[in-house]
């Protein structure tokens, strides 16, 4: 997950949700702005909006080739994967 500066100047930081045992319950996203103690340090690393969109869009081109190798190896080796032979 990234931190992303939005074009307000407040930014996106990647935060999870933990029960009482220590388990992770969720992940998000929280907003936070210049007047928060970790902005100046979270800012330094941040990504804009346009350049996170654009390596998740390069994620899901790579995704897809992944896709096609993957059904083009069930159709040669059937859903058990050839390891019964």
């Amino acid at each position: 997950m990234f931190v992303i500066r939005l074009v307000n100047g407040n930014l996106l930081v990647p935060d999870s949700a933990m029960s009482g045992d220590g388990r992770v319950l969720g992940d998000a996203y929280v907003e936070i702005g210049p007047d928060d103690d970790a902005y100046e340090r979270l800012a330094a690393e941040a990504v804009t909006q346009e350049e996170y969109e654009e390596r998740r869009r390069g994620w899901r081109e790579g995704d897809e080739q992944l896709r096609r190798d993957f059904l083009d190896y069930l159709a040669r080796h059937g859903a058990d994967g050839g390891w019964r032979e």
